[in-house]
């Protein structure tokens, strides 16, 4: 018999997991691209230093493979919440960092240390978490419930960006930056308290019989399973893709393109509000269909917007950046969760924390590293004014040409290689 989503006792706790992923995604706005560049430019770092701190979220994911060695220190939720507080209280932090009366060298190292632990920490647990509240969603309702879980995070996250938008343009004008970054400080700091609050209200579902086994063993059969490195590869080439672009964007929107924080606000409340409303309807074709054909239509939407961002510039930057950001989001209703939902179609349950861990580990080196590589290529751009190959063009411009020859051999994989594999039966296929 079959039980009903609201009758198996978890209901209360898939609702916590939809506002722990709203909070944990206001943190990551305050801390992401937009916000990041405008600490670094206050500080004076490069643009180049920049776009890679930005990648920090990235490099973060590459230590998720320590995820493996906790997978069986189960029950998960007293350590994950401990070990999320001390991210998320390192993530206040690095509003701090700018007021100290210290030296740009050591603001600099300060900075740079603090974002990169904090980011270390919350990847190690994002495996065991995400496996923990995950294991709560009935097979046939995955896309439907991350959906919705996506779609409460953006319209959240749309207010959000919109008011830390306009509180630190209002403090910016007055030429008093400093006042705002202490308010973000401890906004954050608060955002923390309830993040924990749903962590702490949330039940964890008992490991079953089998789910227990050796980290050697784990190892061992995550090395052999040919399927999960076939599905990982399109989260790693996704990450380079992303990165390849997303890491410059900060800088490109208050620099070339002149963006207020306001205005970026507002790009992101409208790329939100596209990827919420679509969030559901792409979502449903995972679930009825796979969420492999489900990444073909986000991809080939993320390849048009890469293009039309290869066109963007200062002249027609506050159109096209609008319709590439559009893009962008709608594709994002599926890439970001489709990755995890992959590893649930083809993986079996006993190996389900430690392919998580493997996949983001290698995905966020490939991403973190794809932007050291890609940085002096955008520094030799500016420096040479912005001229390339010799043609007049931004160093933005030319990563999104990148981003896009990747996204298209993703498209090619996708229906080459993942479209053969043999999907693992759902728990609704069995009953």
């Amino acid at each position: 018999m079959k039980i009903k989503p609201a009758e198996d006792g978890y209901r209360f706790s898939r609702v916590m997991y939809i506002l722990e992923a709203a909070l944990e995604y206001f943190i990551s706005i305050a801390v992401g691209t937009v916000y990041l560049a405008r600490l670094t430019a206050y500080i004076g770092f490069s643009d180049a230093l920049t776009g890679i701190l930005t990648s920090f979220v990235s490099l973060g994911c590459g230590f998720q493979l320590i995820a493996v060695f906790l997978a069986n220190k189960r029950p998960v939720k007293r350590w994950v919440t401990a070990l999320h507080i001390l991210s998320q209280t390192l993530f206040a932090f690095i509003y701090l960092v700018p007021l100290f009366e210290i030296s740009k060298v050591a603001k600099t190292v300060l900075f740079v240390a603090v974002l990169l632990v904090a980011h270390i920490v919350h990847n190690a647990i994002y495996s065991p978490k995400t496996n923990w509240f995950m294991s709560l969603v009935a097979d046939d309702r995955r896309g439907r419930f991350t959906a919705n879980k996506e779609i409460v995070s953006l319209i959240g996250g749309m207010a959000f960006s919109y008011a830390l938008g306009a509180l630190i343009d209002h403090f910016e004008a007055a030429g008093d930056l400093r006042t705002a970054f202490v308010i973000c400080g401890v906004g954050l700091v608060a955002l923390m308290v309830f993040h924990s609050l749903t962590l702490v209200l949330s039940k964890e579902k008992p490991a079953e019989e089998g789910e227990k086994i050796s980290t050697k063993q784990t190892l061992k059969e995550l090395f052999k399973n040919k399927t999960l490195f076939k599905i990982m590869l399109v989260s790693v080439l996704w990450n380079v893709a992303n990165y390849a672009t997303i890491s410059f964007t900060g800088t490109y929107q208050a620099k070339e393109l002149a963006f207020t924080a306001a205005f970026s606000s507002i790009v992101i409340m409208a790329g939100s509000l596209v990827r919420a409303v679509f969030s559901r309807p792409i979502g449903a074709i995972g679930d009825k269909f796979s969420f492999a054909k489900m990444l073909t239509l986000c991809f080939i939407l993320e390849a048009v917007a890469y293009t039309v961002n290869i066109f963007t510039a200062p002249s027609n930057g506050k159109v096209l950046y609008i319709v590439h950001y559009v893009l962008y989001c709608i594709g994002l209703a599926g890439a970001n969760s489709a990755p995890i939902n992959l590893v649930y179609d083809y993986v079996e349950r006993s190996q389900r924390t430690g392919a998580l861990a493997l996949q983001q580990t290698l995905a966020g080196f490939a991403g973190f590293f794809a932007t050291l590589l890609l940085s002096p290529l955008v520094t030799y751009i500016q420096q040479n004014g912005n001229r390339f190959l010799g043609l007049d063009v931004y160093a933005q411009q030319v990563m999104s040409a990148i981003s896009l020859i990747i996204v298209l051999v993703i498209l090619v994989y996708l229906n080459t290689v993942i479209k053969k594999l043999k999907r693992l039966p759902r728990a609704d296929e069995n009953n």
